[in-house]
């Protein structure tokens, strides 16, 4: 081990092979150190022996442990990567589509009995036993074992394309996934969520590409269909809350438990279009989020390693960077860093997240894996620590994706380094998991505490792009374990009193910070 010379406090493995059980010991001896921690109710003292012991029994005991532990929110969730494939073959079945069993794929484009040649009813899966595991297969991680020519990368991809694109169910797909977040006791989601955007699509085409982005996006503007296309994203989004809504009884006596799960949406751009494509869709999305209430920021999806997204890389950072000067309450998450060695050249591993901190404005990064490839990675670390720019740790994806595990992930790089982090699930459909597989994974591979997974929970609402202000004193390095003063002495309390309910009514992160700790109450208070 050898110091980092762009951080004297930090140390970096002089070799991996032989490093990484040390660097292991160095990380959590080194944390009582950066993480301050207030000295624990007894409530929480008993969580955490129930915890050790949880973890000394194994992972079905720890499971059990962390399914009903308080987990806040899952701030990094495609949707329909949230999507189990039984319930898009059960659709598919609904709507009559066809299946092709060739290309194992839903064809939601044709309905029997006017399948094409080769493609069958979807509604004769359940009668194929055989048929139905293959779709399933090949609509998710399931029994996937990586072969010479199909990687965990390409399999995990190529899901999405097998699905359809039918987002007429989107309300069915919220309400799965947000009745499996309530059953874990977690209370807030934000959804990446494209939706329809073929007529801005259409705009940017006829146009084609402008480099002067004032030019072009005052062009697009100008289009009726533009603005068109916003009001019908609305509308769309609306509905499947709506549809949402009605299939829990929300806001009746018969109301589901996933009621109580707060929901909300970013909007993704699709990274690997024609540039023109790409800053329509992208405006697109700042002007929906600045307009819709559901809509609380903007992302970038799609494989970063490929061809479009690698070449347009820079130029797509300063993009958002220019609609960010103009739309500057819109918040911004992005995928950056979901990379690993060998998987792009060297040189392409060095810039993606500091040009999506400093270049794209990103209030979070997604992934953020390649971190310790990028220039003058230890400096990085500092500024994101130092901005608050928290980065969502996933890391089921990364590893049947990128195959980065264990000690070569940054999870606890970026803890020593004070950057703030949040477990998320990704796309928990396709990896066939959910969020409290991601805390039971953290809680076995690394040296964490009972507090240090509570503090997880409170960073994830933390970081959630609610508006309102914070419950938590904001400190560098960030450590969420003071409350501001007006509401010192009552988390948990079941209702604020005082200043204190004036700061919870009036903001909507509160609010949710709130009802965290209320429920970490009553969690701890059971053992």
């Amino acid at each position: 081990m050898v110091p980092d010379p762009e951080n004297p406090h930090l140390i970096r493995p002089s070799s991996v092979a032989r490093g990484a059980s040390l660097l292991f010991l160095c990380l959590s001896l080194s944390f009582p150190a950066v993480i301050a921690q207030t000295v624990a109710p007894a409530s929480e003292l008993r969580a955490t022996h129930a915890f050790d012991e949880a973890r000394r029994e194994g992972p079905a005991a720890l499971r059990a442990f962390l399914y009903r532990m308080p987990k806040g929110a899952d701030l990094h969730s495609h949707l329909s990567g949230a999507v189990y494939a039984e319930t898009f073959l059960r659709e598919a079945g609904e709507d009559h589509d066809c299946v092709n069993a060739a290309q194992l794929s839903i064809d939601d484009k044709h309905h029997e009995p006017d399948c094409p040649a080769g493609e069958s009813p979807a509604t004769a899966i359940p009668s194929d036993q055989h048929l139905d595991d293959e779709l399933i297969d090949a609509l998710s991680m399931r029994t996937f074992v990586p072969t010479t020519g199909e990687s965990g990368h390409d399999h995990f991809f190529d899901t999405f394309a097998r699905f359809g694109d039918d987002n007429r169910f989107a309300g069915e797909w919220i309400d799965e996934v947000a009745t499996r977040a309530a059953a874990q006791n977690e209370q807030y989601l934000e959804l990446m969520q494209t939706g329809n955007y073929a007529a801005v699509r259409s705009v940017a085409d006829k146009l084609g590409w402008d480099p002067d982005l004032t030019a072009f996006r005052t062009r697009l503007l100008a289009d009726p269909a533009f603005h068109q296309n916003v009001v019908s994203l609305q509308s769309e989004f609306a509905a499947a809350l709506e549809r949402r809504n009605r299939l829990e009884h929300c806001d009746q006596p018969s109301a589901a438990p996933a009621c109580s799960v707060t929901v909300r949406f970013l909007y993704q751009v699709k990274r690997e279009e024609p540039p023109q494509e790409v800053f329509a869709q992208s405006l697109l999305g700042f002007e929906l989020a600045a307009s819709d209430p559901d809509v609380v920021g903007i992302n970038l999806v799609q494989p970063e390693d490929s061809y479009i997204a690698m070449r347009d890389y820079r130029r797509q950072m300063r993009m958002f960077g220019f609609l960010h000067s103009l739309y500057p309450r819109v918040h911004i998450s992005l995928h950056a860093g979901e990379l690993a060695e060998g998987l792009v050249p060297p040189e392409g591993l060095t810039f993606h997240i500091r040009s999506a901190v400093e270049q794209g404005h990103a209030d979070r990064i997604g992934h953020g894996v390649d971190i310790m490839f990028e220039d003058h990675p230890w400096q990085l670390m500092q500024e994101m620590a130092d901005r608050h720019i928290m980065v969502e740790i996933n890391l089921t994806s990364n590893d049947v994706i990128l195959n980065v595990q264990g000690n070569n992930h940054p999870f606890m790089l970026y803890r020593k380094a004070g950057v703030p982090v949040a477990l998320s699930t990704d796309d928990e459909g396709v990896s066939r998991i959910d969020l409290t597989h991601e805390f039971v994974r953290a809680a076995e591979t690394y040296p964490l505490t009972y507090h240090d997974l509570k503090l997880l929970a409170r960073t994830s609402l933390e970081h959630a792009f609610l508006p309102g202000d914070s419950l938590w004193v904001r400190t560098t390095p960030e450590n969420l374990d003071t409350p501001v003063a007006a509401c010192r002495g009552q988390l948990g309390d079941a209702e604020p009193r005082g200043a204190c309910a004036g700061l919870i009514h009036s903001s909507l992160k509160a609010r949710q910070e709130w009802e965290l700790e209320r429920r970490f109450r009553v969690f701890e208070s059971s053992f």
